[in-house]
């Protein structure tokens, strides 16, 4: 332990210091103020003993830039050590940052009582600042694990019913389009039935990763729908982009060459999709719910139509649906 002695009595810095080293500590010793800050500022001791009457800066004022001079959550014990013993001392020195205040001259006994106080604080606190930041990595994990899918990692069902309401409103103040996507695996009933579960889902991660990677922008959001079903979010997309979107994902998650003997779509893994645009107004803040709906329509045409394929729901199926 370290401890920073601020004294500028020659037989009262020499005392202190002796009792000091007898418990075992280091000391640093300054002779004023100013030297006792740029010590502090430097050597960062892990106790400081500070002596009110000093010639230019006394040891309050000295007290008070020491406090400055800590980072948030930062704590260094102070104490007093002076001849004056008015309240209002006492209680001034409490007020600018000391922690204890001892009257000269000090008894080897009560100083190292207090010393072993400090030291059992400083203890304490540390054991609760890391106790706390512990709790903070934990409540940021349980936060982000609370966004996302537990199964393949990307977003979950939670997150992508924020992001499409958020981005339907930022889209009806800006007049912008909002493109959404539903994508289905193809027939991953007889999929799973065939192969096992296991399989199952090593398939769904893989399928997941193909979309995620055919996204353009960070604000782009593919999340897991429920069961085999993905959805994705495209801000700022009209038709022609969201088009290009789709038949990337498409074409992905085909190129996995998953096998797959039981689909009536392909002898591999693919995936149909959904595709709704819209401008929202402002005064529609629930229309997201009908442009679900309509992707969720334009899926069941691209899965009518054979599966493996996207299929756009018109701009005037979503005008007549307002």
């Amino acid at each position: 332990m370290k401890v920073l002695v601020i004294e500028d009595t020659v037989t009262s810095a020499a005392l202190t210091c002796r009792m000091l080293g007898g418990m075992g500590l280091e000391t640093v010793l300054r002779r004023d103020g100013e030297g006792g800050i740029e010590a502090f500022r430097q050597s960062r001791p892990d106790l400081v003993m500070l002596d009110v009457v000093m010639p230019g800066m006394d040891g309050f004022e000295v007290a008070r830039r020491i406090r400055q001079l800590e980072s948030d959550g930062d704590w260094t014990p102070i104490i007093f050590l002076s001849a004056r013993t008015r309240d209002e001392d006492i209680e001034r020195g409490i007020a600018v940052g000391g922690d204890d205040y001892l009257v000269k001259p000090v008894s080897e006994a009560v100083l190292k009582a207090k010393v072993r106080a400090m030291q059992r604080i400083a203890h304490m606190r540390a054991s609760l600042v890391a106790l706390t930041r512990k709790l903070d990595e934990a409540n940021r994990e349980l936060t982000r694990l609370s966004a996302f899918d537990g199964l393949t990692g990307i977003a979950n069902r939670r997150t992508f019913d924020a992001t499409l309401s958020r981005e339907w409103r930022r889209s009806a103040r800006s007049g912008a389009p909002i493109s959404l996507m539903v994508v289905d695996v193809d027939c991953f009933k007889q999929f799973n039935d065939a192969y096992g579960h296991q399989v199952g889902d090593e398939c769904l991660k893989a399928v997941a990763r193909a979309l995620a990677g055919n996204t353009r922008r960070p604000v782009d959001l593919v999340a897991r729908y429920g069961g085999e079903e993905f959805a994705v979010v495209l801000p700022d997309t009209d038709a022609q982009g969201a088009a290009i979107v789709g038949e990337s994902m498409r074409r992905a998650v085909e190129a996995l060459a998953i096998t797959h003997r039981h689909s009536t779509a392909a002898r591999v893994v693919t995936v149909s999709l959904g595709i709704a645009v819209t401008r929202p107004e402002r005064s529609d803040d629930g229309g997201f719910a009908t442009l679900l709906t309509r992707a969720d329509e334009a899926l069941y045409r691209a899965k009518r139509d054979g599966r493996n394929r996207w299929h756009l729901a018109v701009a005037s199926e979503l005008a007549a649906a307002r």
